[in-house]
């Protein structure tokens, strides 16, 4: 598959009483074909039945399901792959569970953690923050666009860059190098999603890598 374009991550603490399911139409509308679910804090039920749910909607739109942390989550909904955060499962564990054909991220804040993920046979990092983001209680060091540069120039994987992106400065991350920009609040939170995610998406395609 291709990197590019929006990375939306589906979260419902942040998308309130706002259905994923439409979201995901709606987005799926728009152009977005890469999608994450974050579910943080709900038993392992309701978080297998939503990426159940969900998984074969993306998949008829032509999309990427990838589940959050989560692999047993992840091979039991039949999603696409799994991302890993630094303290979650290791990658060669993650990759035995998954097997070969199964996508693994691993979220990155630094070059050195970037690299050690391209040598551990990731297929993709998250890297950020890459400006201040409320989505996260403890969030890492924001990095800059400064740091995505030096990531990009360091590792060949494809770059996922995360962290307060909105489309007035989605642009300046996709010419830095990412080669998808994730999203969060600027959508789930948006008063208008449809209106959200269709300027995301001309930021985006001004600047392609």
């Amino acid at each position: 598959m291709r990197f590019s374009g929006l990375y939306l991550i589906l979260d419902p603490s942040i998308a309130g009483s706002r259905s994923l399911v439409d979201l995901v139409k709606t987005a799926l509308d728009a152009g977005v074909r890469l999608f994450q679910l974050r579910m943080k804090a709900p038993d392992t039920r309701t978080f297998h039945d939503m990426a159940a749910a969900l998984c074969p909607l993306v998949r008829a739109g032509g999309g990427t399901f990838i589940v959050n942390d989560r692999c047993d989550v992840a091979a039991a909904a039949g999603a696409d792959g799994v991302h890993l955060g630094q303290e979650d499962l290791p990658l060669a564990d993650a990759r035995v569970i998954l097997g070969p054909g199964k996508l693994i991220g691993i979220s990155t804040h630094t070059l050195v953690q970037a690299l050690a993920a391209e040598r551990g046979g990731a297929d993709y990092i998250g890297f950020g923050p890459i400006f201040p983001t409320a989505t996260k209680t403890n969030p890492d060091p924001v990095v800059g666009v400064a740091g995505l540069r030096e990531a990009r120039a360091g590792v060949r994987l494809p770059i996922v860059a995360i962290g307060g992106i909105t489309a007035k400065n989605a642009g300046a991350v996709a010419a830095a190098g990412a080669d998808c920009c994730a999203v969060v609040s600027a959508v789930l939170a948006a008063p208008d999603p449809q209106a959200a995610l269709a300027e995301l998406v001309e930021a985006v395609a001004k600047n392609p890598r």
